[in-house]
């Protein structure tokens, strides 16, 4: 632990800053003597700092290897697992609590010979975020930060907006961003975890693409060369094919001179694109050589045919074999090799007028690609017009055995069209393309594919006719407009599936195509099906809305209340809450008026009269520029809402009754509720207890508490009513002289109102619209409560609180629904007011709470607020 001035210990006593070490290593710098390379790992949402482990596990063992003539210190901030992906209030602090760290990391090394004047950042999931945001500090220099790389952050939008104190910090980090973007001096690299994320999907990692900032770059870690696969959200601090990738950009980025990153803004984007984004199976070289030696006592094999295999095994003199231009350029358009020895040397060149053998040449290795069980280069041979020969080098070896392969074609022959199967196939019909040529290489470019919403299994059947063993291909999905690629490595002869689908929809200004690229062998015949995927179509809907659910379940419940109360004021009865559901919560209640608000705000005149009304942008033109805009997912969602919330009210209504059975074994009640008057002496008392709770405390403790006062109301009707019935089966002539007398007092002007089992039975339907109501808007502010309950002892009152003023609205509306009767409110001024003001509602939840989910409990609370004041009107 390092220990940090009084005074910021006293101001964040929540958090604390590690320096980590293992071994000899952390021995030798208990006393802080530091002389390495400062790096800061920023954990995330209920994130450890001890997630620092892995990397600067493998970052020690990297500089053991060189017996430390470089290495890397890793500090690791200690955010006591605050939950910040749930309650926004905290941000703010824990950046500008980093900002304290870097400065005293940064003092650490005065006096030292190469001390350091900045720090890299690896931030994890809000971590990343977080470390963004120390550049809308007033008093932050950027040059305290050279490098930042973020794993698995939501850059884009919050995961859940649950409060608006997260939205707000992201549209400050955003739009800071990009309105300074040409004045951002660090280089940025955001890492994403593909498909197995199911916590951050990966479109949301993308760093904008501004045009003035080019030193950012976003990758998925399927793309990553010698990573190649998807992680899921935490396994992304430990996936060591990852970590190892992280750490050997680390130490080419360093500057010998200085012994630290470097500053060099081009050298840090070139270093990041050889790790991250396009590796050609050769060691880093800031400038490398173009021009190579080919001198020696080898031999100069020269082949003259188009296509040509060479096995090397056990070969004791170094062989280039060299490959005649001329001839092959008239026929030929494109010059393919691969080799299955994967080690750094150059192994392909480039000869100008070359005749037997050339002293020097072109190193073509560069622009060759790294892949799994290959390294393979492709030439378009227009591009070198004054190459006369192509060389391949084998070099000699002793007991290991590698292929080497080289082919030339005609694009033609190997770029084949493969249009996508549509949309509403639903997997009935597929698309089909047959590879008869013996060719190595080919590009399947797939047609009409670039939207979130579509899906594909492409199924890859190869029959080979040889006899060799173990041959392996290898199908790269690539897509053009960002770097999501991702590799399937298959043993043929077999039969393949793969799931297309894209992190990012295609820009509207793009005219690229994706491209399956197909490494594959010359004895092997390969087939390729399409068709739509329904599941992974679902599945998509799911990753990019999945979020906005709770907004169409809450807009349900709302035209479910709304029902229940136009019922009542038109039959002067309430349905059970199935029927109302069923009866009321249909989608052409909502879209059609969510649609005609999006068309409407293309109108000058329209958007003017919006804007003069001071209302929020609608979700669905947010969601428009993300591409993710589409009209049947709002059907889609629509219907798992109402779906939801037909099984929560079932078992809201199953779990009253249960409660009210338990309550029975314990105490019976005597009969009904007597009086049907809501204020009773002690409901000032225990609203203010609960008002007061809320104030000095938490505003979703005192909205929980008085949830729970609501629901034991409800549990002491429902066992009233069960035992009045019960006794009713046993004493039917004594309990109709009471019904009777119940009516008589009910109807009788001088006599308070009482209650008959039939009005307690149609209260208890409208307490089960009311209820599920409810408990959806409760479970919305119940992320900054357990936020408090984790942080009670460091800080007794939630500050800030973004539940406090819905609490000032919701404690006394449940206190005094709790205590409502459907009789009370039947002739009531507003009842019919309250009932048609639930689809306007419900119309607002879904175009403005399905991207900002804390604006979604203020629509529920307002039609209940109406239902209490039916009471007093």
């Amino acid at each position: 632990k390092i220990e940090l001035p009084n005074k910021l210990a006293k101001r964040y006593p929540a958090y604390e800053l590690y320096l980590y070490g293992e071994g000899s290593y952390a021995e030798e710098h208990k006393a802080l003597p530091l002389t390495g390379i400062p790096v800061l790992f920023l954990p995330g949402n209920a994130g450890s700092y001890k997630q620092v482990r892995s990397i600067g596990s493998i970052a020690l063992r990297k500089a053991e290897d060189i017996d430390f003539k470089y290495h890397f210190d890793f500090f690791s901030v200690n955010f006591n697992e605050e939950l910040v992906a749930l309650y926004g209030g905290s941000l703010q602090k824990q950046t500008k609590f980093v900002h304290e760290c870097i400065k005293a990391i940064l003092k650490l090394y005065k006096g030292q010979e190469f001390a350091p004047t900045s720090v890299t950042i690896i931030g994890h999931s809000m971590g990343g975020l977080v470390a963004r945001a120390l550049l809308t500090l007033k008093n932050f220099k950027q040059e305290l930060l050279n490098l930042l790389v973020t794993q698995a952050t939501p850059h884009v939008a919050p995961v859940m907006p649950l409060d608006r104190f997260i939205t707000d910090f992201y549209m400050t980090v955003n739009n800071y961003w990009i309105l300074n973007a040409r004045h951002i001096n660090f280089t940025t690299l955001s890492v994403a975890g593909g498909f197995r994320d199911y916590q951050v999907r990966s479109g949301l990692t993308f760093l904008p693409k501004l045009s003035h900032h080019t030193s950012a770059l976003s990758v998925v870690s399927s793309a990553v060369p010698k990573t190649w696969v998807s992680t899921d959200h935490l396994s992304i601090v430990w996936c060591k094919q990852l970590q190892l990738t992280t750490i050997r950009a680390f130490f080419d980025l360093i500057d010998a001179d200085t012994k630290q990153i470097t500053q060099n803004p081009k050298k840090k984007l070139s270093v990041l694109n050889h790790h991250f984004i396009r590796h050609p199976a050769k060691h880093f070289e800031e400038n490398p050589a173009i021009i190579s030696d080919l001198t020696g006592t080898s031999m100069w094999v020269p082949v003259k045919v188009s296509r040509w295999t060479y096995v090397a095994y056990n070969e004791s003199d170094k062989i280039y074999f060299t490959f005649p231009l001329a001839n092959h350029r008239k026929t030929y358009t494109h010059a393919y090799c691969q080799s299955t020895m994967l080690d750094t040397n150059s192994w392909i060149f480039g000869c100008v007028n070359s005749t037997s053998m050339c002293r020097q040449g072109i190193d073509l290795s560069w622009k060759a690609e790294l892949l799994p069980t290959i390294k393979s280069l492709t030439l378009r041979l227009q591009d070198y017009p004054s190459l006369s020969h192509l060389v391949v080098y084998v070099p000699s070896v002793h007991g290991s055995k590698f292929v080497v392969d080289c082919e030339f074609f005609k694009k033609e022959t190997r770029s084949i069209q493969l249009p996508v199967t549509h949309l509403f196939s639903f997997g009935l019909s597929s698309r089909k393309v047959l590879l008869n040529t013996s060719g190595l290489y080919y590009n399947i470019e797939l047609l009409n594919f670039g939207q979130i919403y579509q899906a594909f299994k492409l199924n890859v059947v190869s029959k080979c006719s040889g006899a060799k063993e173990e041959i392996t291909s290898i199908y790269k999905l690539h897509i053009p407009w960002s770097y999501e690629d991702s590799l399937t490595i298959a043993q043929v002869p077999s039969s393949t599936e793969i799931s297309v689908k894209l992190h990012i929809a295609q820009p509207e200004n793009d005219s690229h195509v994706a491209l399956l690229k197909m490494y594959t062998s010359s004895d092997c015949q390969y087939e390729v099906t399409v068709k739509t995927s329904f599941s992974q179509i679902l599945g998509q809907v799911v990753r990019f809305h999945g979020g906005a659910l709770p907004a169409y379940v809450i807009s349900s419940a709302l035209l479910a209340h709304g029902g229940q109360l136009f019922s009542l004021f038109s039959t002067g009865y309430c349905l059970e809450y199935a029927a109302i559901l069923d009866k009321e919560a249909k989608p052409y209640k909502v879209d059609p008026f969510v649609i005609m608000i999006k068309f409407l705000l293309g109108c000058k005149w329209f958007k003017e009269f919006w804007d003069l009304l001071l209302l929020p942008e609608l979700d669905a033109i947010v969601l428009t520029s993300q591409s993710m805009c589409f009209p049947l997912v709002s059907l889609i969602l629509f219907l798992f809402g109402t779906c939801t919330a037909y099984w929560s009210g079932l078992l809201s209504c199953a779990s009253v009754r249960l409660l009210s059975s338990l309550w029975l074994a314990l105490k019976r009640p005597s009969e009904l509720p007597k009086d049907v008057k809501i204020l009773s002496p002690d409901l000032p008392f225990l609203t203010g207890v609960l008002l007061l709770v809320s104030w000095t405390t938490c505003g979703a403790l005192a909205i929980l508490l008085s949830y729970f006062y609501y629901l034991c109301k409800i549990v002491y009707l429902q066992a009233s009513v069960t035992n009045f019935k019960s006794s009713q089966a046993v004493n039917p002539k004594h309990s109709r002289r009471n019904e009777k007398k119940s009516n008589h007092h009910k109807w009788s002007a001088a006599s308070p109102l009482w209650l008959s089992v039939a009005d307690a039975e149609d209260s208890l339907r409208m307490h089960s619209a009311v209820l599920n109501l409810l408990t959806w808007t409760v479970l919305l502010n119940m992320p900054s409560l357990v936020y408090w309950l984790k942080n009670l002892r460091y800080y007794f009152k939630l500050n800030p609180d973004p539940c406090k003023p819905l609490a000032f609205i919701l404690i006394p509306t449940m206190a005094v629904l709790g205590n409502t009767y459907t009789v009370s409110i039947k002739s009531s001024k507003l009842l019919k007011t309250a009932s048609q003001l639930a689809l306007p509602l419900a119309v607002g939840a879904v175009a403005f709470g399905s991207a900002h989910l804390y604006r979604v409990p203020g629509f529920a609370c307002l039609p209940l607020v109406l239902h209490t004041l039916c009471n007093l009107m």
